[in-house]
């Protein structure tokens, strides 16, 4: 999450909503990402997506199965479909999203019994540093 965390700071210092996104297996990050939306003038361009895409170019396949995607904030529905789809085994999030969380919050897309495949979730990780980085960028932009 501390590597997230970094890539979150990139995404505050290019003027984007502070979110950072790592995919790790075996122990080894194989993607990395960072809110770039406005920038990018794409709005699929969340971290968590860009992570999943450097991740699966790395390993050569789209499905990364067992890998553990580590992201600074809880996951919007595009996101959490993207995480299915893509066989995430595992999700680890910091701060909570109430008002577009797909991973608890609002919904649960990573966990909902209708699609085929699960993913494990474990929330509230570095939660106060996440959900800080978050307040204090909108305070500023306020």
């Amino acid at each position: 999450m501390h590597e997230a965390l970094l890539f979150a700071r990139r995404a505050e210092a290019a003027g984007e909503v502070p979110v950072g996104a790592v995919v790790i297996k075996d122990g080894v990050i194989i993607g990395r990402g960072f809110n770039q939306p406005i920038s990018a003038h794409d709005p699929a361009a969340h971290a968590e997506i860009i992570a999943m895409r450097e991740a699966a170019r790395t390993l050569k396949n789209y499905r990364l199965t067992d890998a553990v995607l580590y992201v600074t904030l809880e996951p919007c529905a595009m996101c959490a479909g993207a995480m299915v789809h893509a066989r995430i085994r595992r999700l680890v999030f910091g701060a909570l999203d109430p008002r577009a969380g797909a991973a608890g919050s609002l919904f649960n897309i990573v966990q909902t019994p209708a699609l085929n495949h699960r993913v494990d979730i474990t929330a509230g990780v570095l939660a106060e540093q996440c959900s800080g980085l978050l307040k204090g960028f909108f305070f500023q932009r306020r």
